[in-house]
């Protein structure tokens, strides 16, 4: 078993709260708890301020990174050569009203001034700051940056168009062209304005807006994931677009560490006496594996979606999917067929399961159910991941 099992998203505290729950609680009180505590990381609030000078994409950012497919989708923000944002203006992502992308006005203006702006935008609403250029870096963005960082706020830069960049450069020196080299002289330009007015060691991520997965998008990723505190660390691995294979496999992995969680309720709605409960757990399950069916956007919506971004056949796309909760309607009869497959490896699982998982007690151990509900859940996000990585290969391979 993978040690990325272990439920680190979750604080001592809370650890602490679901074991007294199964200790010393009745089955329906630690329901209640877990539930609970399954809701809250749900609903963890994430705020990200983005800002720049006009023109350097930031409301095409914040389209993207939601998800839209056009800055002219309904809820877009605004986007235009000249500075469209007069206050700051929040834009939920798509599937987690709780993640807000914050468009802030420009930073470009004459009568700017890092600490007056700071206080007007509000700055210790949101969780870092992104600030976005797409020529270099200048003194407002330096003075910004200082600024934040007096506050103990986290901040990264965003060098953008820089596909427009690589282009003028193959054109220009079409012999010696070298992308990496390109993009590296880039990055180590942008690091060397920021250091020398003071920055420090500034993050500088060089990205396409146009084309999210390329460049420094993982590395950004990478860098945001570590920096944040493991509860707003998960919700922002699931609110990214499934745009790399890795964003695909920090996801599965992120969403592992709960599979305990909700397998506890499965068994402890099956261990109940009420028959009504043992509807309850299987419905559990079917809620789960539709919302990580969203997740990775292999839900029916999402797929068509994709398919109309990228000028595909939704049925090219559905073509090379294998789960068969994709392809099926979720109900209790397939939820109950999915866990029959489970059985044999439970009885196995449940001989080494209690050194991986620091919490199981008497109530989750009870017969199979536990480890048949969190086997099933295990595969289906294997099996999600696999599908969606098949789906990102397929609408890429001409675009590429």
């Amino acid at each position: 078993m993978d040690t990325e099992q272990i439920p680190e998203i979750l604080s001592e505290e809370v650890i602490q709260e679901i074991k007294t729950a199964l200790e010393n609680k009745t089955l329906t009180e630690a329901i209640e708890t877990v539930n609970g505590i399954l809701t809250d990381i749900e609903n963890v609030p994430l705020n990200i301020a983005v800002t720049g000078e006009s023109g350097s994409g930031k409301s095409t950012f914040i389209n993207v990174i939601r998800g839209l497919d056009t800055d002219e989708e309904e809820g877009a923000a605004e986007t235009g050569v000249v500075e469209t944002t007069m206050e700051p203006t929040p834009f939920s992502h798509l599937q987690f009203k709780n993640v807000k992308f914050w468009d802030l006005p420009g930073i470009g203006t004459p009568n700017f001034k890092a600490d007056d702006y700071l206080e007007k935008v509000n700055f210790s609403q949101y969780d870092f700051f992104i600030i976005i250029a797409s020529e270099r870096f200048k003194e407002n963005h330096i003075h910004l940056a200082r600024a934040i960082h007096s506050m103990n706020k986290k901040f990264y830069f965003i060098r953008s168009k820089v596909d427009v960049d690589l282009e003028s450069s193959r054109r220009r020196r079409s012999k010696s062209f070298d992308e990496e080299n390109t993009l590296q002289q880039i990055r180590e330009n942008c690091s060397e304005s920021l250091r020398d007015g003071g920055v420090g060691e500034p993050h500088v991520f060089v990205l396409s807006l146009l084309d999210l997965h390329k460049y420094d998008f993982n590395n950004m990723q990478n860098t945001l994931e570590k920096e944040l505190a493991s509860h707003k660390r998960h919700i922002l691995l699931l609110s990214l677009p499934n745009i790399t294979l890795q964003v695909l496999e920090k996801k599965r992995e992120t969403l592992s560490k709960l599979n305990w969680l909700w397998a506890f309720l499965f068994s402890a709605y099956s261990a109940d006496t009420n028959p009504g409960n043992h509807t309850k757990g299987s419905k559990v399950l079917q809620v789960v594996i539709e919302k990580h069916l969203n997740i990775f956007g292999l839900d029916n919506r999402s797929l068509i979606r994709i398919a109309s971004a990228f000028g595909k056949d939704v049925n090219d796309l559905k073509s090379v999917i294998k789960s068969p909760f994709v392809s099926t309607e979720i109900n209790q009869g397939v939820i109950q067929t999915q866990l029959t497959t489970s059985v044999a490896k439970s009885r196995i699982l449940a001989e080494n399961f209690l050194s991986y998982i620091p919490i199981v007690g008497n109530l989750i151990t009870r017969g199979v159910s536990f480890f048949r509900s969190y086997l099933m859940l295990g595969d289906c996000l294997k099996e999600f991941t696999e599908d969606a990585t098949n789906v990102l290969r397929k609408v890429l391979e001409d675009s590429t």
